[in-house]
């Protein structure tokens, strides 16, 4: 099925980072996914297992 042929399909890990941006924390993923910018790296981090677990 082509539905299944997208990013998520072909990678079913999604591998998150964090990134620093001036003051704040933006969690990133393999997949395309962007969080929210944060002030806490913990915040970021959290946003980020969620965002893998499917959240």
């Amino acid at each position: 099925m082509a539905e299944q042929d997208g990013p998520e399909a072909a990678g079913r890990d999604h591998r998150t980072t964090t990134a620093e941006q001036g003051r704040f924390c933006v969690a990133r993923c393999t997949c395309g996914w962007r969080g929210p910018a944060r002030r806490a790296r913990s915040q970021a981090r959290t946003d980020a297992e969620g965002h893998a677990a499917g959240e």
